[in-house]
């Protein structure tokens, strides 16, 4: 058997089974998947005809919906994923006000919003020049879901994590 075939043959080999898992099922009527004990305790046995056709449409159609709805969510899934690294690039910087003075920062230090936010330096240490009152800060998102607070943009930023 020529290379090529083999190759072939197993790269379908390979697929067939996962064709088969992404396959919807075939939807069953209930009635089938049912013994004729619990036919009658729902009493799906007193059913018309038309009254069960309508029934398993219904069920039918609930059941395309949950598969669609899984599909989804396992693609919104899949492209998070697939982002990794790149979480956190889609938020856009806060700005805020802080509450009460400061003069600088270090690692633990919290610093609270006036839009209620508590953000708590994770990395990074500094003595501002001159002690500020309320100032405006800029919250700026980096990779990775990072997030770091910054005063002015000739002053160092501080590493940070939203606490509440």
């Amino acid at each position: 058997m020529p290379a090529r075939t083999l190759v072939a043959l197993s790269i379908l080999s390979l697929l067939l089974p996962l064709s088969a898992v992404a396959a919807e099922p075939p939807y069953v009527d209930i009635e089938r998947g049912l013994t004729a004990e619990q036919l009658h305790e729902t009493g799906l046995e007193s059913l018309s005809p038309g009254q069960l056709q309508a029934l398993n449409a219904l069920l039918r159609a609930r059941s395309a919906d949950t598969v669609k709805e899984t599909k989804a969510d396992a693609s919104r899934e899949q492209a998070t994923q697939d982002r990794g690294w790149l979480v956190g690039l889609d938020d856009k910087p806060v700005k805020a006000h802080l509450k009460g003075a400061v003069d600088g920062w270090e690692p633990g230090t919290v610093f609270e919003l006036d839009n209620g936010q508590h953000w708590k330096v994770l990395k990074g240490r500094h003595a501002l020049p001159r002690t500020m009152t309320a100032p405006e800060v800029v919250l700026v998102p980096g990779i990775a879901g990072r997030w770091f607070l910054q005063f002015d943009e000739d002053q160092p930023k501080a590493r940070v994590y939203l606490i509440n």
